[in-house]
């Protein structure tokens, strides 16, 4: 009996499970049908039944899109009270004094609107100004300052207040300027801090690597963006989003943090980078490709993103040398404009190995890894089969081993 009953249970469960899927089937249908005579009975004169259905969708559709750039703008706004929680944090008197300077939100927003570049020329300005003494005054450290002034460069902007996010409206270029800004005013603490002005805590650092994590995140999704679709002259936010990145990763304390939290993030900056480069194949696309090339060698500047760099350029290059070499032996076609292009991504690997190899600590860092010996591997063979009809790019690849075999004997 149980033998039987065990069957004749499974195959009712599968009965019912095939019923409810029927119900559910028919339920949408009768949902779908339902709707249907709602839009036909609602629809205004003088439009047809397919039109106002297009219309309601692209209303509905508005109306998500509303919902989730409201819910953008409050994570970033949330972000900012974050990032201006964190530096009280770190240093009190900073933003201390950025409040006394700053009456109210609207007054900097309503300046902002008046002159726009007011913003990026005081981020521009590394100098010190006499008028703001008597806000050194105030902190009573007006003496200690003047007496500093040889160790440290201060900037006007350590005295104001972060803006606050408009929430009526983001840009790409706020989208940049929130992260700079508060990357800045960390940069500055460090240096006011090391020159004796101020006393700050950095291990609130590590309580917070969100915050800092994020800002990070933001800065290099907005370059990835501007370096995506470049525009001439370069807009001075983007060169201060540069300028702070540059900063922050060579700097000797922060830089520790930022590459401990966020390395993944510069790793894949860089992967971007890269292809921004290969996949570029606009006409005039030289001039867009040497700021990019640029910013690379920026990143080579860090000794520990410079080793990474050297790695996934050495498997770019000796990957499309592999195809090259397949093409040619084939008499297949290849990718004229990627091949334009690696010249650069070469004369970046050939900059960079120059460096690390200058660098007096070159002879106890082992720089390219495995990539090194795939891409030493059977290099001579390519370039004694490519030299003829590709003589430059040999030539390239023959200077880039020269390098790497250099750095080797040091280390031996």
């Amino acid at each position: 009996m149980e033998q039987e009953r065990g069957p004749r249970g499974a195959a009712a469960a599968a009965a019912e499970i095939k019923d409810g899927r029927e119900n559910q089937i028919w339920y949408l249908k009768i949902s779908k049908l339902a709707l249907a005579f709602a839009i036909i009975h609602s629809k205004p004169p003088g439009k047809s039944s397919k039109e106002y259905t297009e219309y309601l969708a692209k209303t509905v559709s508005e109306q998500n899109f509303g919902w989730k750039w409201k819910v953008e703008v409050l994570e970033a706004e949330v972000l900012r009270l974050r990032q201006e929680l964190l530096l009280n944090r770190i240093s009190p008197r900073f933003c201390l004094e950025n409040r006394k300077q700053d009456t109210s939100a609207e007054t900097l927003l309503g300046q902002e609107s008046v002159n726009p570049t007011s913003y990026s020329s005081q981020l521009e300005d590394s100098g010190c100004d006499v008028c703001n003494d008597s806000a050194f005054d105030s902190l009573g450290i007006a003496s200690d300052f003047h007496q500093s002034e040889h160790n440290v460069n201060t900037s006007k902007h350590w005295l104001e207040r972060v803006p606050p996010l408009n929430l009526c409206h983001t840009s790409k270029e706020q989208s940049l300027t929130a992260p700079v800004h508060f990357l800045q005013c960390l940069l500055e603490i460090r240096k006011l801090s090391e020159g004796g002005i101020l006393q700050a805590d950095f291990s609130e650092l590590e309580n917070d690597s969100f915050t800092v994590c994020n800002s990070v995140s933001q800065l290099l999704d907005g370059l990835t963006v501007f370096y995506n679709s470049p525009k001439f002259p370069a807009p001075s936010f983007l060169t201060e989003g540069v300028s702070v990145l540059v900063n922050l990763i060579t700097d000797t304390k922060l830089s520790n943090h930022v590459l401990k939290k966020c390395f993944k993030k510069l790793e894949e900056f860089k992967k971007n980078l890269i292809q921004i480069i290969l996949r570029n194949r606009r006409v005039n696309r030289f001039q867009e490709l040497n700021s990019v090339s640029q910013m690379l060698g920026l990143l080579g500047r860090n000794n520990i993103l410079r080793n990474s760099l050297i790695s996934l350029l050495l498997s770019e290059v000796r990957q499309f040398a592999e195809q090259l070499l397949q093409a040619y032996q084939v008499h297949s076609v290849y990718d004229i404009a990627q091949y334009e292009n690696m010249f650069l991504l070469c004369m970046i690997l050939e900059q960079l190995l120059q460096n690390e190899t200058e660098e007096s600590n070159s002879s106890s860092s082992d720089y390219g890894g495995e990539e090194k010996i795939k891409f030493l591997k059977n290099l001579d063979q390519i370039i004694l089969h490519l030299s003829d009809e590709f003589p430059l790019f040999s030539l390239y690849l023959w200077r880039v081993s020269v390098l790497l075999n250099s750095g080797q004997m040091q280390i031996d």
